[in-house]
């Protein structure tokens, strides 16, 4: 079977990686999510209760409700505070929103790791950055700003690419593609994908690959029909893209030279579902 590419950070960033690829500790957030069920009847016993029990947390998903129904995917995020919100109104917080199909981390230069989940509603993010919950916010964007500023900021603008080593075979012109089109990129350009698995790279021309490119602070995991690994490199708009199968084994090994890779982002359309349900939820819950 074909290897695959695994970027995973030393340091700070190995943590950030053990996360990441651990479906176990991606849960960072939730226990897990309420049934419908048990949600419809909370809010059938309890929803004027909770209106006036607990005014931040109506008040914050409400404020929610009208960013994400106005959102674009190329617009500006919009962030909320959770400072000023109780512990219970943090559990409610995230009974509501529950758990996604997007979660990830990335690396901070102090160490420090920002955790991100994506809720049941596209779009709608919770972000914590280290362990302090006064450090946690809801984001409304096609991704958290803080993925975009890491994948920017924290990588090398340029590809330096050293001799091949012995018994490689077509690692040197995969490499010269990559830093050509990375060169080129700018913000509104199509991505261009390498598709690792249909060329004819050895052990060896994977491991140098890996070696070249590096490994960079932004690791998201995205689970739908099958499970995705989008992990950033150390080079600036350099992104691993992998599928894989129930059983955990690669089926799709990428490159993509770009933004962020489209399968971990909101859509537009996803925004107005979004909006739609959130004013069903608030509705079900606190009237």
């Amino acid at each position: 079977m074909k290897t695959a590419i695994r970027v995973v950070p030393d340091g700070s960033d190995g943590a950030a990686s053990d996360l990441a690829t651990s479906s176990g500790r991606l849960d960072v957030f939730y226990s897990g999510l309420t049934s419908a069920t048990a949600l419809a009847k909370r809010a059938w016993r309890e929803g004027d209760e909770l209106a006036r029990n607990y005014p931040n947390a109506m008040a914050l998903l409400s404020n929610a409700a009208a960013a994400v129904g106005s959102q674009r995917s190329s617009a500006r995020t919009q962030l909320y505070g959770l400072a000023n919100l109780s512990d219970p109104e943090r559990k409610l917080l995230g009974e509501v929103l529950g758990e996604g199909e997007v979660a990830g981390v990335v690396a901070l230069p102090d160490g420090s790791l920002a955790q991100i989940r994506e809720s049941v509603l596209a779009g709608i993010w919770r972000v914590r950055i280290g362990s302090e919950p006064a450090h946690e916010y809801l984001e409304v964007g096609a991704i958290p700003q803080i993925v975009r500023r890491a994948a920017t900021d924290l990588t090398s603008a340029d590809l330096a690419i050293g001799a091949a080593p012995d018994g490689a075979m077509n690692v040197q012109p995969v490499l010269a593609e990559i830093r050509e089109r990375a060169r080129v990129w700018r913000f509104g350009m199509r991505a261009h994908v390498i598709n690792l698995t249909l060329l004819p790279m050895s052990v060896i021309d994977l491991a140098f690959l890996q070696q070249s490119v590096g490994n960079g602070p932004v690791q998201l995991i995205f689970r739908g029909y099958s499970t995705c690994r989008v992990q950033a490199t150390g080079i600036r708009n350099v992104w691993s893209v992998q599928f894989f199968s129930s059983t955990d084994n690669i089926i799709l090994d990428t490159l993509e030279v770009g933004g962020v890779p489209i399968v971990a982002l909101a859509a537009d359309e996803d925004f107005q579902d979004s909006a739609e349900r959130m004013q069903e939820i608030i509705k079900a819950y606190f009237t």
